[in-house]
C-alpha cells in the first residue's frame, strides 16, 4: 500500500537535521520532528496538543516571541538567536527561523518553526577565540601572534616599551595587556595623551605642582607620574612631545626622579613607562623632530601593530569578537553578521583600523533588530560598496569564499571554513556524517569542500 502524502511529509521532516515544528492558530503543537524531539529532549507524545512555550522553552517566548510575531504579521523571522531549555534543565544555544502555514484558499492555519543546535559551533567559537587571542586582543596575523608570544616574557621585565602603530589599531589594549601580566597588575595603571594638550598644562599633567608654583596654585596636585607610582604610565602619542618635555622625560626616564612644578627637591619614581605613538620616531629622529637620546631610552624593546588592511585575516575575528561583546553589553541576541555584509566589510580598506571597525558593528547594533546584522545595517558609505550579486556564493553556516582580484581577504573565510572541517572530523573521529550534522551540512557538500581543502 502506497504511503499517504502526510506521511511523505512526515519522513521528509525526520530526516531534517534542523528541529522543526508546527502550531494551530492557538499555539498548540501539531507536529515535531525528531531533530526536534533530539535537541530539546521532549518527545513527540510529550509535546503534540502542548503549548509550544510549555515545550519550547525559549529565552524569547515571553518577551519577543518570534512564531507570535509571524503568526500576527505574516513576516518571517530568519536566523534569530535564542537559548532554550532542555527538558532534562540543559540550556542550548540554537537559532530560529519562522514561517505562517497555509491552507489551500490562504488562509492562516497555523505557523511552523525550524531551530538548530549551535552547540558544537558554540565549542568551536570558544576553541578559536582561545587559540586567537591574548587577554581583550584577537588577531591570527603572524605578525601579531609573535607579539602574543613574546609578550608574558617582556610583561616580567620592567624595561620601556615602544609601541608603534597607526591611529586605533590597538596600541592601547596592548600596553594594557603588558600592564595585566606584569608584576605591576596590582598596581595603577595611567594613560596619558602627549598630544591633546598643550606643552605648558601637559608639564603640570605629567610632574604636577607644589601650592604657590603659580598664580591660581592654592593647593598641591599630584601628577600622572605620582598617580602611577607602583604601575604602570602609558605615554600615548609621545611622538607630539614638545622639545622641552622630552627633555625632562628623559630625566625620569635615566634617573627615576622628576620635579613637580615649583618644587625644590626631586621626587623618586617607580614607574614602569610605555610609550605609543603613530609616528615613525627614527624618521623624527632623522627630521630633528624627536631627541636622539630619548629614542634610544624609549626604544628598549618595540613593537610594531600593522594596520588591520595589512590583517585581513583578522577581520572576521573582530566581527565575531565585537558582535559578542555589544550582545552581552546591549541585550541583543544578535549572533553575527550576513555573508554579503560580511564581504563588503572584507573588502573595506579601514583607514580608521580596529576602531573603525568596532564603531560600525557598533553602529548595526543600534539598526539591526534580527539575528543578523545584514547590508542595510551598515554604514551608507560602506553600502555603496556592495558587491553584485553575480559574485556571490551561496550562504550557508560556512561560506565558501570568493575569487576577487587582490581578495585576500577571502583567504579568512576560507581558512575559518577549513579549520571549521577539520575541528568536527577530528571530534567525531572521522566520521564524515556526524561531522556533517554538526557543521549544519549536507554529507556530500562536506565531501566537496574536503576536496577543495585537500583534506583527505
Amino acid at each position: 500500500m502506497s504511503k499517504q502524502p502526510e506521511d511523505f511529509l512526515g519522513t521528509i521532516l525526520d530526516s531534517i537535521a534542523d528541529g522543526v515544528f508546527t502550531v494551530d492558530r492557538e499555539n498548540r503543537v501539531t507536529s515535531f520532528n525528531r531533530s526536534a524531539e533530539r535537541i530539546t529532549g521532549f518527545s513527540r507524545q510529550d509535546a503534540l496538543g502542548q503549548y509550544c512555550f510549555d515545550i519550547f522553552r525559549a529565552s524569547i517566548c515571553q518577551s519577543d516571541c518570534a512564531l507570535r510575531h509571524t503568526l500576527e504579521t505574516g513576516e518571517q523571522v530568519v536566523n534569530q538567536a535564542a537559548n532554550i531549555i532542555t527538558k532534562e534543565g540543559r540550556q542550548v544555544p540554537i537559532s530560529i527561523s519562522t514561517a505562517v502555514l497555509r491552507d489551500e484558499t490562504g488562509e492562516v492555519i497555523g505557523g511552523v518553526e525550524t531551530f538548530r543546535d549551535l552547540s558544537a559551533l558554540e565549542v568551536l567559537r570558544k576553541e578559536l577565540a582561545q587559540r586567537y587571542s591574548f587577554e581583550d586582543i584577537v588577531s591570527k596575523n603572524h605578525k601579531m601572534l609573535e607579539i602574543f608570544r613574546i609578550l608574558p616574557d617582556l610583561a616580567e621585565s620592567d624595561c620601556t616599551v615602544l609601541i608603534q602603530g597607526p591611529s586605533g589599531s590597538g596600541k592601547e589594549l596592548l600596553a594594557r595587556a603588558i600592564h595585566n601580566l606584569s608584576r605591576r597588575r596590582e598596581g595603577p595603571y595611567v594613560a596619558v595623551n602627549c598630544g591633546a594638550l598643550p606643552e605648558t598644562l601637559l608639564e603640570s599633567e605629567l610632574f604636577g605642582y607644589v601650592k604657590g608654583a603659580f598664580t591660581g596654585a592654592d593647593r598641591d596636585k599630584p601628577g600622572r607620574f605620582a598617580l602611577a607610582e607602583g604601575g604602570t604610565l602609558l605615554l600615548d602619542e609621545v611622538g607630539d612631545l614638545a622639545q622641552a618635555l622630552q627633555i625632562k622625560l628623559l630625566r625620569v626616564l635615566e634617573e627615576k626622579a622628576y620635579e613637580p612644578l615649583g618644587a625644590t627637591a626631586s621626587v623618586q619614581a617607580d614607574v614602569r613607562v610605555l610609550a605609543a605613538t603613530h609616528r615613525d620616531l627614527a624618521r623624527s629622529v632623522e627630521q630633528g623632530a624627536f631627541r636622539q637620546d630619548l629614542y634610544f631610552r624609549l626604544n628598549v624593546v618595540r613593537l610594531e601593530l600593522p594596520p588591520l588592511s595589512d590583517r585581513r585575516e583578522d577581520i572576521p575575528l573582530l566581527v565575531d569578537h565585537f558582535v559578542r561583546s555589544l550582545s552581552l553589553r546591549t541585550g541583543k541576541a544578535i549572533t553575527g553578521v550576513s555573508e554579503q555584509a560580511l564581504e563588503v566589510l572584507l573588502r573595506h580598506d579601514f583607514p580608521g583600523n580596529v576602531r573603525e571597525l568596532e564603531n560600525i558593528i557598533e553602529h548595526a547594533f543600534v539598526l539591526c533588530r534580527g539575528g543578523l546584522v545584514d547590508l542595510e545595517h551598515l554604514p551608507t558609505e560602506l553600502r555603496q560598496q556592495r558587491i553584485p550579486e553575480s559574485q556571490l556564493t551561496p550562504a550557508g553556516p560556512w561560506a565558501s569564499p570568493i575569487s576577487a582580484p587582490g581578495a585576500a581577504a577571502s583567504t579568512s573565510l576560507s581558512e575559518l571554513e577549513r579549520e571549521a572541517i577539520v575541528a568536527a572530523i577530528r571530534k567525531h573521529g572521522g566520521r564524515r556524517s556526524l561531522a556533517a550534522k554538526q557543521l549544519g551540512i549536507h554529507r556530500t557538500t562536506l565531501w566537496r569542500k574536503m576536496k577543495l581543502y585537500g583534506l583527505s
